[in-house]
Parts: structure tokens; C-alpha cells; sequence
């Protein structure tokens, strides 16, 4: 089964605004557990944190410093 990790919603009153993956703290290829620490995402002037929303193996969508919109796959967890 494969789980999407999408880019979260930090902006509720401009919902195709784009931000970026500033940083991958895991491999593409690497074996995560749910709910651990995969990523920083930025947009405008707000960071968030990106956690695995299950367990596999992460497959990046996404590169560190590409523009992603909100709501949109960052990447893929089998």
C-alpha cells in the first residue's frame, strides 16, 4: 500500500500558494516509522515540520529547495 505525504496547509486564505522542501532529514529509499521527522517545509515566512503519516520506505517527489504547492505530494511511502 502506498501512503502520499503531501505538503501541508499553512495558508488557509491563499490555497494555491507554493512553498518549498528546505530540507529531507531521511534518503529517498530509507525505511521511516510513523510519525517520524521527515522533512522542513517553508512558505512565505513559516516552516513546518513534515512527519511520515505511516511506516515503509520514503520515495522523494519532491527535491530539497523545489517549489511545491500546498496540499500537493512531496513524496511517497511504501
Amino acid at each position: 500500500m502506498t501512503t502520499e505525504v503531501r505538503f501541508p496547509w499553512l495558508s488557509s486564505q491563499e490555497p494555491d500558494s507554493e512553498g518549498i522542501v528546505s530540507t529531507w532529514f531521511v534518503e529517498s529509499g530509507e525505511t521511516v516509522a510513523a510519525d517520524q521527522l521527515i522533512a522542513e517545509v517553508q512558505l512565505d515566512k513559516v516552516a513546518a515540520d513534515v512527519r511520515a503519516p505511516a511506516s515503509g520506505i520514503v520515495r522523494h517527489l519532491i527535491l530539497e529547495g523545489q517549489v511545491a504547492t500546498q496540499g500537493t505530494a512531496i513524496a511517497v511511502i511504501e
